[in-house]
């Protein structure tokens, strides 16, 4: 395959193996196991001496193709397929900790990324510190003789900060620790987080990647030497495997991956405009504007804005509710990344495990709602989000 081949191209024909039948569609190969000519070659298989499949746990030819087109896109050297986001973030971080190790990962996650650091992590004897990820200086204090991994979002979930990836991956290599990235919410295609230093990238592939709400799935990424010291045996003897039906989903997904994320980013930013002005709304937050609070990051990071809008509602709760009722085309669902626009009231789903003091810190009030815009038409959007608010409560 070209390597000089466009972002766009690569999403389409890049890792394509095609079977001695040469079918135009990537071809499933629904199958646990292989098999060998001779024993010997079941032998040299198994040895490593030579190439080939041994079992669906460990890789198959649907996912090979699906993990090759990711390193692609990404400018990774190899990829992981597992069956969700979260078994990717998971992994990643598991598999290159133990004991007496200790986790830097920025406050603002996902909630069950936050949990995976700050409850289970733990539980193995693995101390985590959580930090306000905006502030470089926050990482640095944090820093112990025995930090191993930086983890963070960017940008975060749900309120849309940003973290100077580089600035954290120069910290990361004075002390000999891995920076993993949840790339999720600036998709590949707006942001590469190896490019700007970081070792490791993860994305739940059920979002942007499927983008048409069927299949779940996850992907990690990052250079040959880590993967094989740190991620190859922990993949295949804790079994986070992919289907190889869900990778081939997936790569239906990935043709229309830019398509469908510039229409997504384009309405985006036109409702988030059109939100700010309005008077039910407290405050917008999306990557895209100037007024976002780390716009400089933005502009050296990122090369888009984002799907997703952050909006802080004047009334609470009871106005967050209001609106999502009141929206026709948009649906509720604490999903993202959908060709349909979704939304989300993060303090009743994602993050309701967190003590209100917990949620207060990161920016998300009892009227923050979620926005996850789709690719329906931009003025039938705004016109949806014009009559909801007006059942609103200023």
């Amino acid at each position: 395959m070209s390597k000089t081949w466009r972002p766009a191209t690569q999403l389409v024909h890049s890792g394509t193996l095609r079977s001695q039948y040469g079918e135009t569609s990537e071809a499933i190969y629904l199958t646990q196991g292989f098999v060998y000519e001779t024993a010997e070659a079941a032998e040299a298989r198994f040895k490593g001496e030579s190439e080939g499949y041994i079992y669906a746990r460990y890789g198959s030819p649907t996912n090979d193709m699906f993990e090759k087109r990711m390193c692609a896109l990404e400018g990774a050297e190899e990829a992981r397929a597992t069956a969700s986001g979260m078994a990717a973030v998971t992994a990643a971080i598991l598999c290159q900790v133990k004991a007496g190790d200790h986790i830097v990962a920025a406050r603002a996650l996902f909630g069950s990324c936050r949990w995976v650091v700050e409850t289970l992590a733990p539980k193995y004897g693995i101390e985590c510190t959580l930090v306000d990820g905006r502030y470089l200086e926050n990482w640095e204090k944090a820093i112990q003789p025995n930090t191993k991994v930086f983890f963070l979002e960017s940008p975060t979930n749900p309120t849309l900060e940003v973290v100077d990836i580089a600035g954290v991956a120069k910290l990361a290599n004075q002390i000999g620790a891995k920076v993993v990235v949840d790339n999720v919410f600036a998709t590949p295609i707006f942001q590469q987080p190896l490019e700007l230093g970081a070792h490791i990238v993860v994305y739940s592939a059920t979002k942007h990647i499927d983008g048409q709400g069927r299949s779940l799935g996850g992907v990690i990424l990052s250079d040959k030497e880590w993967v094989t010291e740190h991620l190859q045996d922990y993949y295949r003897h804790t079994g986070p495997a992919m289907s190889p039906f869900t990778a081939w989903t997936l790569l239906k997904g990935l043709e229309t991956l830019p398509l469908r994320v510039s229409q997504q980013t384009a309405n985006a930013a036109k409702i988030a405009d059109f939100l700010a002005d309005q008077k039910q709304v407290a405050k917008v937050i999306y990557p895209g504007r100037k007024d976002h609070p780390q716009a400089d990051i933005v502009a050296r990071q990122m090369k888009g804005g984002s799907t997703l809008v952050a909006i802080e509602l004047k009334g609470g709760k009871e106005a967050a509710f209001a609106l999502q009722n009141a929206l026709d085309i948009v649906k509720i669902s604490n999903n993202l990344g959908d060709a349909k626009s979704l939304i989300t009231h993060p303090a009743t789903t994602t993050h309701k495990n967190l003590t209100d003091e917990a949620r207060a810190e990161l920016g998300i009030s009892p009227g923050t709602v979620r926005l996850s815009a789709g690719i329906e038409d931009t003025d039938d959007l705004i016109e949806d989000f014009a009559q909801a608010l007006s059942k609103v409560i200023a």
